[in-house]
């Protein structure tokens, strides 16, 4: 017969304690604010450290979001990282394969690069845990779309079933400081109504895109030119099943991807000023019916023109805000409310999930021991924010830069943009370079200033000699020097921006 031990082993009276540190004085080596996908992601990423976690969100209902719906190859790969993966099961989630780019009715493919592995922040080949299993090397990475509350759901279950995080539904209000030190050494909130406190020795803010505290350690703020405008179309007849989609014509870029098995997200961008948008012109249904509908593959109007009728658009502001490095003691700001980049690249839970990936490693229990030593977290910190560019910069420089290209309103950026375009239809390493940036893959910020060049050249190329007449390339030829400008002035602002601290 199996000996019986009368007292629980160490770790469990440890874990009991801990649990009970929470329950009831709301204390933990680390509080989150926010239990969105990155919240969720640090708090498991944590908890499986053996680090006690507190994570408060205002409201645990499913959200219901019309962006954070595709997630790409890098972020699988990082969910994974995570044992999180499973959270992509059961919420109707679609396989994506690559993207399909529509150029005023024309068509390019563009997959995911075969053979590919994801590069690690060393910039070596890493292998994922899946394929160890199956034993084998996934020839061609996959992405996922699916509904963006579902998804959540599935992430704050995770951290619900976790031993070491308890969830929270507060109203966060305050951040709690020492007043000598100006250490940030918890909150206050809002529970059921009450007012309640919760402490750690470690603060998270991860409270998304319109962040509350941002403002207390940053002076600059989020730049936002434009909106996507959202509707969801049922059972559309996408051009390339398993694909987002990418419609260029006269107006800025709309998306489309297929979000579940009979819903498909039409994400119309509307720059400010637009003049077809305006309250004159009829507004955004004005926009919509006139500019946006014609543009659409013959097969996916129907389904569109049928979500106009039955209403229910909805807006995201499309934002910019470059990373700075966390100097305050106690606390960590991240996600939306510290990084942001036009959604047009669907990168954003690619960054916040490889974000919580690398935080984990380096603040693990190994190189930081206690989290209330703020010089060595700092100093982690730090470390943290010049890693992390070799994904982060690629895929917050990209997502700027193919914006200004896609949402091209002179002759210069439409002549970039359709050198983009003729770009593309070359295939080979003219897709899978590109792609293999967007899709989290290739973490080399060189291979995406080759690209962009590459594209540059080559639409200035375009620019001058397809030109109907012989007379007008000397013209063209002294033009083209404005299209090269033009490209410069597009991506070097946010070269630069990844270069500050």
């Amino acid at each position: 017969m199996a000996e019986v031990h009368e007292q629980p082993p160490v770790q469990l009276r440890l874990r009991h304690n801990a649990e009970k540190q929470r329950r009831l004085y709301h204390e933990a080596d680390v509080v989150i604010v926010g239990a969105g996908i990155l919240g969720c992601a640090v708090a498991v990423a944590l908890g499986n450290q053996g680090r006690s976690v507190i994570l408060l969100e205002k409201s645990l209902k499913q959200p219901d979001r019309i962006v954070g719906e595709l997630l790409q190859p890098g972020g699988v790969a990082a969910l994974e990282k995570l044992g999180l993966r499973e959270c992509l099961e059961e919420i109707d989630a679609v396989a994506v394969f690559g993207y399909d780019v529509i150029y005023y009715g024309e068509e390019v493919r563009i997959p995911y690069p075969a053979n590919a592995q994801e590069v690690g922040q060393d910039g070596t080949s890493e292998k994922s845990q899946s394929d160890e299993v199956r034993e084998t090397r996934r020839t061609r990475p996959e992405g996922r779309s699916f509904h963006h509350g579902r998804f959540i759901k599935r992430l704050r279950d995770k951290a619900q079933a976790h031993h070491n995080v308890t969830v929270v539904e507060a109203t966060v209000t305050e951040l709690v400081r020492c007043a000598d030190t100006n250490t940030i050494l918890g909150v206050e909130a809002t529970v059921q109504g009450e007012h309640d406190s919760f402490f750690g020795d470690l603060t998270v803010v991860a409270d998304g895109y319109a962040s509350k505290f941002r403002k207390q350690f940053r002076t600059d703020l989020p730049v936002s030119k434009s909106k996507f405008w959202g509707l969801e179309l049922i059972d559309a007849q996408l051009p390339m099943p398993n694909h987002g989609h990418v419609v260029l014509g006269d107006g800025a870029p709309v998306l489309l991807y297929q979000i579940g098995t009979h819903e498909t997200r039409a994400l119309i961008d509307i720059p400010e000023g637009t003049p077809t948008a305006s309250l004159a012109a009829g507004g955004v249904k004005n926009h919509l019916l006139t500019v946006v509908l014609p543009s659409l593959p013959p097969n996916v109007r129907p389904s569109f023109s049928a979500a106009i009728e039955k209403g229910g658009l909805r807006s995201m502001p499309n934002s910019f805000l470059p990373a700075t490095t966390n100097k305050t003691p106690g606390l960590i700001l991240l996600g939306d409310a510290m990084n942001m980049r036009h959604p047009l690249t669907g990168g954003g839970m690619t960054v916040a999930f490889n974000d919580a990936v690398l935080l984990a490693e380096l603040l693990s229990p190994a190189v930081c021991p206690a989290l209330d030593d703020t010089t060595t977290v700092l100093k982690q910190m730090r470390t943290f924010h010049w890693r992390r560019k070799g994904l982060t910069s690629v895929i917050n420089i990209l997502a700027q830069a193919l914006y200004s290209l896609f949402a091209a309103d002179d002759a210069q950026l439409k002549a970039l943009q359709m050198g983009c375009f003729q770009y593309f239809k070359l295939g080979g390493q003219a897709v899978d370079g590109p792609v293999g940036l967007l899709a989290g893959i290739i973490r080399r910020p060189f291979v995406l200033f080759y690209h962009f060049f590459a594209v540059a050249l080559y639409a200035i190329w375009i620019y001058v000699t397809w030109s109907s007449s012989v007379v007008m390339m000397p013209l063209r030829a002294v033009g083209s020097v404005g299209v090269f400008w033009k490209a410069c002035v597009v991506i070097f602002p946010y070269i630069f921006s990844e270069l500050q601290s």
